[in-house]
């Protein structure tokens, strides 16, 4: 089983969670990605979220949130994706950014607009009353 190693960064506000969607696809995902070589959490974490929002992360704001791990969207059966997630502040105005189109506040009752690993996580959220 192969597993694809990605980052994300749980930001919600009134029971919403801000999820992010690419140009040419239909499917919202938690916004983040995958570290580059030598990065470590809060430096691959800071730079996606750059590159895909246009804010800076507050480092010493930034805290581990959880592991989760599914199938990952668009990719054979047992390709799998592990997303070690962070919340914590942020500096600017989130606008999309680069390869993403579109930035919004998700519900769980948009649970099946999101990939498989972002549904595990909103199943998490709606259990901890996080997520309405």
């Amino acid at each position: 089983m192969k597993t694809i190693d990605k980052l994300a960064w749980i930001e919600i506000h009134d029971g919403r969670i801000l999820s992010t969607r690419s140009k040419g696809r239909s499917k919202y995902y938690i916004p983040g990605g995958k570290r580059e070589e030598n990065e470590n959490d809060f430096a691959a974490l800071s730079r996606e979220i750059k590159e895909e929002l246009d804010v800076d992360l507050v480092e010493e704001t930034v805290n581990y949130f959880g592991t989760f791990q599914a199938q990952a969207d668009s990719h054979p059966e047992g390709v799998e994706v592990k997303m070690t997630c962070y919340t914590g502040s942020f500096q600017g105005t989130i606008q999309p950014a680069n390869e993403i189109e579109e930035v919004v506040w998700l519900g769980y009752a948009d649970r099946e607009k999101v990939s498989p690993v972002d549904q595990i996580i909103f199943d998490w959220l709606k259990e901890e009353k996080l997520l309405s």
